[in-house]
């Protein structure tokens, strides 16, 4: 068996095409992890501000008010 020898295991280009495929995996895995991070729907509705339509048409009239 001679250091050389192609038949003793895996080629070195076989081997870096498994590391690279490894590493798009676990990048992979990452970015799902951030999207379901980002994509959680709050579990508490107190936080989350409600816009009234009278409180957005007040804010829109004191916006164009016209001082003499």
């Amino acid at each position: 068996m001679e250091a050389g020898d192609p038949s003793l295991g895996l080629s070195t280009a076989a081997v870096v095409a498994v590391v690279c495929n490894v590493l798009v995996a676990l990048l992979i895995l990452v970015l799902f992890l951030i999207l379901y991070k980002a994509c959680k729907v709050p579990s508490s509705q107190e936080r989350v501000p409600v816009l009234t339509p009278g409180t957005a048409l007040e804010k829109n009239e004191q916006k164009y008010l016209l001082t003499t």
